[in-house]
């Protein structure tokens, strides 16, 4: 209603102010003003005493009344206010653009016109759509409407020499002879771009959204998996405890069964003794009775009789002794408490640290190749012993794990160590990544060979696709590739590019005769490994293009590519070291030399004669020209 109120908006307004109608008053050729328009016009105009209509020019020979239009005044009054609570709504907020023809109030602007260069509201905008000539004029969403600041004209054109937009002057201007093109066409390949970009932000959202909910329905498993554990645990040992109980009940019944036997075998023996007392007491009386009489024939006659027994032989004696000692009794049952105590403490703590092993071995950001890593504090002496000065202070570097939880890891100074897995914990620089240190914006990177699908999602991007990082943010970097612009990918799976590989064959930071081994990021050569492992270190023989000859202890003539390889360092720093008259061994670490023991044994000490490249030629007084690898020796100080 209050719509339609509003579309009727002019024929309520005075044709002498074009406002909504004050005190309105009809004058008699039926129009409507406002009674203070009116009466003001007739004021200025009035010529000779003739009155005219403004609108229909009807005159009047004398001074018309003003009559009050009751019905048009309520109607006016409803109207304003409806105007006001319109207005209110429309007004423009914080953020908001303003209509450029509305008057006092901000109303908010609908539409912006790029020819014009103004903003309207709903209803200033309504000409665009009605006349002919403004038809033609392009409507957009109302925005501020950008402008050259120079020239003060509309910005029409992307300068992607400087990418930027300019207008149609700068291209005369600051922007003579640069790659330009028009706006739309900028703005059409961008937009390709980013509806690529979000895409791939789609699928990822859609793989987080799944790997979100099995996170969610693994904890709830784990949590009932937990809560089925607690229970089980408690009834166990519960039951256990019910054992413990039965059988110290077993022991008790024992005891009380054995006292009872021997009160029983007690009891009789002290009736047997009594009984005996008895006798004994009756010969005495028979004794005493002898001895007083008087009659030297009966005496005599009774004599033989009653001195036959001397009384005891006819009673042997008797003692109390109990089968069992009660007193052994208890230190049994106290030396059982103790052992009971300690077996069940020691499987105790067994049990607690398998716990924390399976925690650690099923840890899902557990240890794993090329991490830094070093002893815990926990534990004081490791399985296979410290060894080589390694403390807990010492950070190596995981090479090997094996299948039975058995870490290799070179230390600084003692290479090949191993650690069981439950021993160790990751190290980290300042609880991140100590790759993002290293990667910063500008850098050329690309995803790590060991990387199968990246955590945000492959998009147009491959193994072989070489990027500069745009952001790093904690452990998250964008990067632009050449096939994908605004890739985002996880600091750990990026590695960078050495200036090598760039504009120039990768193998251009590689020569003849350096000392080489296999990235340990590379799971598997392009060419296989062959008789190579990660821990080989080679010569490089020959270089074609991007691929490399490699002489290894282990296999001569191995093929390999450029990218998969890296320099040894400490090629320069062993060969000095390991110079002819040297007095070597064979490092600890070293199991097997490569090329057998001979005569020699790991306390063999002899001297360097000759170095061929990797091979050393060494004198020892158990054999002459022993051949080892330079890798595998060391000099004795």
């Amino acid at each position: 209603m209050a719509e339609a109120i509003l579309g009727d908006h002019n024929q309520y307004s005075c044709s002498i102010c074009l406002e909504l109608l004050r005190d309105p008053v009809t004058i008699p050729c039926g129009h409507s003003y406002c009674k203070n328009c009116i009466s003001e016009c007739w004021n200025k105009n009035v010529q000779k005493g003739v009155y005219r209509c403004p609108q229909c020019r009807q005159t009047f020979n004398s001074k018309p009344p003003l009559n009050k239009s009751t019905v048009l005044a309520e109607i006016m009054e409803k109207l304003r206010s409806t105007e006001l609570q319109v207005s209110e709504s429309n007004l423009a907020g914080p953020g908001e653009v303003a209509c450029d023809f509305c008057a006092g109030e901000m109303i908010k602007a609908v539409k912006s016109c790029l020819e014009c260069r103004a903003s309207y509201c709903e209803t200033h905008v309504q000409p665009h759509y009605n006349v002919v000539a403004l038809k033609k004029h392009k409507l957009v969403k109302a925005a501020v409407i950008p402008v050259c600041p120079k020239h003060d004209k509309l910005l029409e054109v992307y300068c992607r020499t400087d990418q930027k937009c300019v207008c149609m002057h700068c291209l005369l201007d600051d922007h003579k002879g640069h790659d330009t093109v028009p706006s739309t066409t900028e703005r059409n390949e961008k937009q390709i771009k980013l509806t690529d970009t979000q895409t791939n932000v789609k699928q990822t959202i859609q793989a987080k959204e799944k790997e979100l909910q099995k996170m969610k329905l693994d904890i709830a498993s784990n949590s009932d998996s937990a809560k089925k554990t607690v229970e089980n645990s408690k009834k166990v040992l519960s039951d256990f405890i019910k054992f413990i109980e039965k059988r110290s009940d077993e022991v008790i019944e024992k005891i009380k069964a054995q006292e009872k036997a021997d009160l029983d075998q007690g009891k009789m023996l002290q009736k047997k003794l009594e009984e005996e007392i008895t006798e004994l007491k009756k010969r005495e009386g028979v004794l005493e009775d002898l001895i007083q009489t008087d009659d030297n024939i009966q005496f005599l006659q009774s004599y033989e009789s009653v001195s036959s027994s001397s009384g005891s032989d006819g009673f042997p004696s008797r003692c109390f002794k109990p089968c069992c000692s009660y007193p052994d009794v208890n230190k049994l049952v106290c030396e059982l408490k103790e052992q009971l105590e300690t077996i069940f403490s020691q499987e105790i703590n067994k049990t607690v640290q398998k716990v924390s092993d399976l925690a650690v071995k099923n840890n899902p950001v557990g240890i794993k190749f090329g991490d830094r890593v070093r002893v815990k504090p926990s534990v004081k002496t490791p399985k296979y012993n410290w060894g080589g000065g390694i403390t807990h202070k010492s950070v190596g570097v995981v090479k090997d794990i094996k299948s039975d939880e058995i870490l290799v890891i070179d230390f600084p100074g003692f290479a090949g160590w191993k650690g069981l897995l439950s021993e160790m914990e990751l190290v980290t620089d300042d609880g991140s990544s100590a790759l993002s240190c290293n990667i910063k914006i500008g850098d050329k990177v690309c995803v790590k060979p060991s990387v199968e699908t990246p955590k945000y999602l492959w998009g147009s991007v491959s193994h072989k696709s070489i990027g500069s990082v745009i952001s790093v943010q904690g452990e998250t970097v964008t990067v632009d590739f050449p096939e994908q612009e605004g890739w985002i990918g996880e600091v750990s799976e990026m590695e960078l590019v050495v200036s090598a590989d760039l504009g120039s064959p990768s193998h251009a930071c590689f020569k003849i005769g350096n000392r080489v081994s296999v990235k340990s990021s590379v799971k598997d050569p392009r060419h296989g490994w062959g008789s190579v492992a990660h821990s080989s270190i080679g010569v490089i023989k020959r270089i074609q293009g991007e691929s490399l000859t490699v002489d290894f202890p282990e296999q001569t003539d191995w093929t390999g590519v450029a990218s998969e390889m890296e320099l040894i360092n400490s090629n320069v720093s062993e060969v000095l070291s390991l110079r002819p008259g040297v007095r070597v061994h064979i490092k600890p670490t070293i199991n097997t030399p490569t090329h057998g023991w001979g005569n020699i044994t790991k306390h063999s000490t002899g001297v360097v004669v000759a170095i061929d490249g990797t091979k050393v030629t060494v004198n020892f007084p158990e054999q002459s020209d022993w051949t080892g690898i330079v890798s595998e020796m060391e000099a004795v100080t």
